[in-house]
């Protein structure tokens, strides 16, 4: 029930900020359009506070951090890679034709700034802690101011049809199956995991909120740790994916992002892919994030 209050919130404020377009003063519309494409930064520096709060907290931080990130690597780059096929049978060519040097600096520029924010973050948290302090920047609040503006910013964009394409479904359809082929690679890298426990890894779609928790109570503090550390992964590798190749292949890389394309990396959707792939980015990540809790609970429990 908490993971539908969650997306009940996300949605009910998209929902707003598309509602009071045009209605709030031009003054204030003005600001928050100009305080939309640095929101991507203001997130990933709150997020990698809570990612250096994490690593304090977790035991054999090395062990648990190198499996995570193998799962995690191998999982998005089975979702990306299996999404691609699926839309290279239907015909679907890449989006912007000839890789152009131009589009490949920019994007390599915005991923810069990614890692620096991420970086100013995690070196702010780190200080705060060495000075017993501990700072709270609360991401879900950051994630709801967020999606109240891109209601604003959906509100003048052209919506039509192709929300409700199904050929949408095969972007979150490439990454149930592209991750399940991601933990059975992972089993023959790590011997020490059950399959049973790498598919039940495999499902949390970056997730990182409920399956630490999920898996924690169900499972374990071990595999708990690796759940929420691989989801956090799985949140940084969708973050490079969308920045060095989304903008060629904008549903392979949505794909690969999970349950997060409708919150924390749908900024990355609208930078890097435009806002013609923000359907995707909705429907995807709404769809994976109603399964992720159900499916991991379930694994987790068998």
């Amino acid at each position: 029930m908490q993971s539908f209050w969650l997306i009940f919130q996300l949605l009910a404020c998209l929902g707003l900020g598309f509602i009071l377009a045009r209605r709030l003063p031009t003054w204030l519309e003005k600001i928050a359009f100009k305080l939309l494409p640095y929101f991507t930064y203001i997130l990933l520096f709150a997020i990698a506070i809570e990612f250096s709060e994490t690593l304090h907290t977790i035991p054999a931080p090395l062990q648990i951090l190198s499996s995570s990130v193998l799962i995690a690597l191998l999982t998005s780059m089975g979702a990306f890679i299996c999404c691609y096929i699926l839309f290279k049978l239907l015909g679907y060519k890449p989006s912007h034709g000839k890789v152009s040097m131009q589009l490949v600096t920019s994007s390599l520029i915005n991923i810069s700034y990614a890692f620096i924010a991420l970086g100013l973050g995690y070196a702010f948290a780190e200080m705060a802690a060495h000075f017993s302090l501990q700072p709270h920047i609360s991401t879900w609040d950051l994630l709801l101011v967020f999606m109240f503006l891109i209601g604003l910013d959906l509100a003048y964009s052209p919506l039509d049809r192709s929300w409700l394409n199904w050929k949408i479904l095969l972007v979150p359809l490439g990454c149930i199956v592209g991750s399940l082929l991601g933990a059975f690679a992972a089993a023959y890298l790590l011997p020490q995991i059950s399959l049973k426990d790498l598919i039940m890894l495999s499902q949390g779609y970056g997730f990182y909120s409920m399956t630490g928790i999920v898996v924690t109570e169900l499972k374990n503090a071990h595999l708990g740790s690796i759940a929420l550390m691989n989801d956090l992964f799985r949140e940084i590798f969708a973050i490079v994916f969308m920045y060095i190749i989304g903008w060629r292949y904008p549903r392979s890389a949505i794909s690969s992002a999970g349950a997060t394309a409708m919150d924390v990396t749908l900024p990355m959707v609208k930078q890097a892919c435009g806002n013609d792939f923000i359907p995707h980015a909705m429907v995807s990540g709404f769809i994976l994030s109603v399964l992720a809790p159900i499916l991991v609970s379930i694994l987790a429990a068998i």
